[in-house]
């Protein structure tokens, strides 16, 4: 029994040993190499002079808007799945590595600038093909190669992450529209919030900044604006969006994060940042009484009260399963009596007299 118990005590130390030593030179969460293991092979491969060596550098898009939307959770299976995809394009002796939060690089021995372009371009077709889960994996990529001893690595390196962040620059528009169709379609499944009401909200709000002086700037946030102002939703559990009955004070409280939660969504993201603060700011009320911040009269961002006057009249005319629609004329009374207390008087005026040419 001595004897059985010292071999199993060996045995499991050497596992720990094991276990110690494989996660010092691999990523917990992916599998693959990590940050310590990548600059070893680099001094490795500088050392013995490796090439003909291709290197691809790679930013994973939309990370920490997945984060923030639908939890780290989320953002941990997007990662996997990306890994998933650089595994499965390379080759068993390639070296395939996470050296950040979202940064990959991959070491190709034996592989030419032209073969190295081929795997990049198979990257991002495997991303294609993948469904959105929350969002549609996709990454901006950068590629050197070392094609002569005497290139040092650092500069191969330097290479490839100055065509990687040049490529996430061409990429920038198409990945805007790719997360906020992404975005879209998640608050559409969890809210009463349909395309209609969002392009209806565009028109009218479009309407109303031009009538109040607006710039074209701040008509190009409006428009984000209507489709987006409530996109912190998409945090907020199905059961509270959908419920019919009257919310009771808690699920009011979480309701009201929504603000918070989009804020931090928009913020994330250099798209989309231009209107993180009208999101933070469009409930807020003109006398002060509103959230998440208090804040009163012109401290409120003019897109916020625009598009608080325009949503506010599109839901009263429209309805909602749990209140019936109002008339235009109920809706317009409605606005007016909320003029000064929860809404800026002036816009208000304004859309009336908007409203009222139709």
């Amino acid at each position: 029994l001595y004897v059985v118990g010292s071999i199993r005590d060996v045995t499991e130390k050497r596992q720990r040993e094991e276990r110690i030593k494989y996660l010092s030179y691999h990523d917990e969460l992916t599998g693959l190499y990590n940050r310590t293991y990548f600059k070893e092979k680099i001094r490795e491969v500088d050392g013995e002079g490796w090439f003909p060596l291709s290197v691809i550098m790679g930013d994973l898009n939309g990370l920490k808007i997945v984060n923030d939307a639908f939890g780290h959770s989320e953002g941990d299976k997007l990662l996997k799945k990306m890994a998933s995809i650089l595994k499965g394009v390379c080759r068993q002796e390639d070296v395939v590595c996470r050296i950040g939060g979202d940064e990959f690089v991959i070491l190709l021995p034996g592989i030419d600038k032209d073969r190295a372009l081929e795997i990049k371009a198979r990257i991002t077709d495997q991303c294609n093909k993948q469904p959105p889960d929350p969002i549609q994996p996709s990454i901006a990529l950068g590629m050197a190669a070392k094609d002569s001893i005497h290139q040092k690595m650092d500069f191969v390196l330097k290479q490839a992450e100055d065509s990687m962040y040049h490529n996430k620059l061409l990429s920038s528009k198409e990945t805007k529209r790719i997360i906020i169709s992404t975005l879209l379609r998640s608050l559409r499944e969890r809210t009463h919030e349909t395309e209609d009401h969002c392009r209806r909200l565009q028109k009218l709000s479009i309407q109303l900044g031009r009538a109040c002086g607006l710039t074209d700037k701040q008509i190009n946030e409006l428009e984000l604006l209507s489709f987006l102002h409530d996109i912190g939703k998409i945090s907020i559990s199905r059961h509270i969006l959908q419920k019919e009955e009257r919310l009771t004070g808690d699920e009011w409280d979480v309701i009201k994060r929504h603000c918070e939660i989009g804020y931090r969504i928009t913020a994330a993201a250099p798209e989309l940042a231009t209107i993180a603060e009208a999101i933070l700011s469009h409930h807020e009320h003109w006398d002060g009484n509103g959230y998440p911040l208090g804040l009163k009269g012109e401290a409120i961002p003019i897109t916020s009260r625009i598009i608080a006057v325009v949503d506010a009249f599109d839901a009263m005319t429209n309805g909602r399963p749990y209140r019936r629609s109002m008339s235009q004329g109920e809706a317009v009374e409605e606005l007016r009596k909320k003029a000064g207390t929860q809404f800026d008087p002036r816009i208000v005026e304004g859309f009336i007299n908007i409203v009222l040419r139709y």
